[in-house]
């Protein structure tokens, strides 16, 4: 393929060029190390070790890290910091870069053959990434605590390992999250930047396993093969987690799906039930939707949607319950809300929606900004208007139709048939 027709070249440009910085400064650095830092035969034999145990735990757990990559929305956590983490600590910089570009090419590789459809940019970023991090972290880390710092006390040797897991981390972070901003900076998020807390746990946890690596490689390296045991654990787990979370998510908004809502809705009107409690139901629906998708295309629609779904879990308390029905329907439980309580909330959610602004693109990628959009809110609560969940729920949608029948852009609570009218949108 000619290189003008590379997908890195479709990508946005401050991407291009914070990534070719990035590219360009690793590659000289790594040359630059290649001339000042002499190697040793017991160097070049940890790094044969670290490289091989990496590319067999790949290929012991392709099968699984194939499965996670393709259910993640957020940052993909490898494990290939079990094998760079002692890689800052017992190889000089060149044999570093050497090591992220055996495990990254054997993905490479993987990827060309079909396994899996990623440019190959991709995997390159990727490793210049991991490369640079561990140049930083391994400076930093010989900075503080001497040029051979395992081979000092056992404090300092510990005190090394933690330093240089925390770089890696922190460096890691800021190194992929400045090229996650600059490739959509309009769908900036803290999640899409940073990922998780699960996603940063599992980080850590695996920077914990690269550092009784370490350990592993120092007293006995035969031991590292023991650590195949917990990271096969760990990645299941993992996916078994993502696996749970498909079977219960709305996969456009990450909100909960028409069925996990139910059950954890039904899970409610138990608990109130038993206690005299109450709660509300709002749905809403966003007026004249499908203008959007014949005006801007379905992904601008997406967009829409995505951006209402953020804003819902945004206003709304964290055992609320908000969920998807489809199309441009939403709903949202108020745990021991009141009608009236419900419909104030519901007012606000409405002023909020017709405040969004949206930046998007049409399918034909051009840049478009949707703007001045409404929502129908109806509002139901427990137990007036029924004693189960779908008969508040159809109240609730019942109410739907009213505000839209009364000129759409209101909020309409069942019991009272208030109003609360806008110009609509």
């Amino acid at each position: 393929m000619p290189v003008r027709d590379w997908a890195l070249w479709k990508r946005p440009r401050r991407w291009i060029t914070y990534t070719l910085t990035t590219e360009a400064i690793t590659l000289a650095l790594t040359i630059w190390a290649a001339l000042y830092f002499s190697v040793t035969d017991q160097q070049i034999g940890t790094y044969a070790l670290l490289a091989g145990l990496g590319v067999l735990q790949a290929e012991i757990s392709r099968k699984i890290e194939r499965a996670r990559r393709s259910l993640n929305v957020t940052p993909h956590i490898s494990m290939t910091s079990v094998w760079m983490l002692p890689g800052i600590l017992l190889l000089p910089p060149q044999l570093i870069a050497l090591l992220s570009f055996t495990l990254y090419m054997h993905l490479g590789i993987r990827t060309w053959f079909g396994l899996r459809n990623v440019d190959p940019h991709r995997t390159a970023t990727n490793a210049t990434t991991v490369i640079l991090t561990c140049f930083i972290a391994n400076l930093v880390t010989h900075a503080l605590f001497g040029a051979d710092p395992m081979n000092a006390t056992p404090g300092v040797a510990a005190g090394a390992v933690c330093v240089a897991g925390a770089m890696y981390f922190l460096v890691n972070t800021a190194i992929t999250g400045g090229g996650l901003y600059l490739a959509a900076p309009e769908k900036a998020s803290v999640k899409r930047i940073v990922g998780t807390w699960d996603d940063n746990l599992l980080d850590l946890a695996t920077l914990c396993l690269g550092g009784m690596m370490v350990m592993a490689i120092i007293n006995q390296p035969l031991m590292g093969l023991v650590m195949f045991v917990p990271m096969f654990v760990m990645q299941r787990s993992v996916l078994a987690k993502q696996l749970e979370e498909l079977a219960s998510t709305d996969q456009k908004t990450g909100l909960l799906n028409a069925t996990a809502w139910h059950h954890r809705g039904n899970q409610e009107l138990s608990r109130a039930s038993r206690t005299g409690g109450e709660f509300s139901v709002m749905m809403i629906d966003l007026d004249y939707f499908k203008k959007i998708n014949d005006t801007y295309g379905h992904l601008a629609g997406d967009d829409m949607l995505i951006a209402l779904a953020d804003l819902l879990k945004r206003e709304t308390r964290a055992h609320d319950l908000v969920g998807r029905f489809g199309g441009e329907e939403f709903v949202v439980l108020l745990a021991g809300a009141s009608e009236l309580e419900a419909v104030v909330a519901a007012e606000r959610l409405r002023m909020l929606i017709t405040e969004l602004v949206v930046h998007s693109n049409t399918n034909d990628g051009e840049a478009v900004v949707i703007s001045d959009r409404s929502a129908s809110i109806g509002v139901a609560a427990y137990p007036e208007a029924g004693q189960t969940l779908d008969e508040v729920l159809a109240s609730a949608d019942a109410a739907v139709y009213v505000a839209k029948e009364s000129g759409r852009n209101r909020v309409v609570g069942v019991a009272t048939r208030d109003t609360v009218a806008a110009t609509p949108g």
